[in-house]
């Protein structure tokens, strides 16, 4: 199992964020989370990638306890991590943005080159490679802070909400790469994600209320209530 999550619970203070998340994900497998905005789901990624500490519980990725294991740490084994919002750095150029990818790779295999898949998956980002990155749409920094996680080789791949605040056609381009990503290189994928269309991309759902896992199964086993209770706005 590439990732398991057991009994989390994750405080902010003495709120009760997380309450007894269970989760898994297989190697090579994509999985979405759902839900309405507040329930927790940015919580979840973040404990995931060591951003925030839970109060009880284990995250066990690749058979060892995450527990005690910095951010960067975290990054190097091969947890790649795209936050809501992007994160891109406005004032570098698109290669600056990418190159910096390079550092969540083993110190031994660092290289300064930036792999040519990455443009085959984004290729609109070969174009732009001196413009600033504060320069770009909102549909290409997105494309960036994928390929920017990507640089890095990871075994697992968290994405939070990547379709928000995007126009459609992009949408559709930011689907096709992340099922392509799965399906050649094993990688597995949590996403959070509100968009019908890309949910449905995933192998398995599940979905969160107040903090806790409410729901899962197979994606394509998802039903029009389920649909409406946890994605309708």
């Amino acid at each position: 199992m590439m990732l398991n999550i057991s009994d989390l619970n994750v405080y902010y203070g003495e709120s009760h964020i997380l309450r007894s998340v269970d989760m898994s994900i297989a190697e090579g497998q994509m999985v979405c989370l759902i839900g309405r905005n507040g329930v927790g789901k940015t919580t979840l990624l973040k404990s995931i990638i060591g951003l925030l500490k839970p109060r009880t519980g284990d995250v066990v990725y690749q058979g060892g306890s995450l527990k005690g294991v910095t951010t960067d740490r975290r990054a190097r084994m091969g947890i790649g991590y795209v936050p809501q919002g992007r994160d891109i750095i406005p004032r570098l150029t698109v290669k600056e943005n990418l190159i910096l990818g390079l550092e969540a790779l083993p110190v031994k295999s660092k290289k300064k080159e930036i792999p040519e898949e990455i443009f085959e998956l984004f290729p609109v980002l070969k174009t732009m490679l001196g413009r600033m990155g504060g320069d770009l749409s909102g549909g290409q920094q997105q494309q960036l802070s994928i390929a920017r996680a990507l640089i890095g080789r990871p075994k697992l791949l968290l994405l939070d909400e990547p379709t928000e605040g995007i126009q459609p056609s992009i949408i559709l381009e930011i689907e096709a790469a992340v099922r392509r990503i799965v399906e050649t290189t094993g990688i597995a994928v949590l996403l959070v994600e509100q968009h019908l269309h890309f949910v449905r991309q995933a192998d398995k759902y599940y979905a969160m209320q107040k903090g806790g896992i409410v729901a899962s199964g197979s994606t394509k086993e998802l039903s029009q209530d389920v649909i409406q209770q946890f994605l309708a706005v």
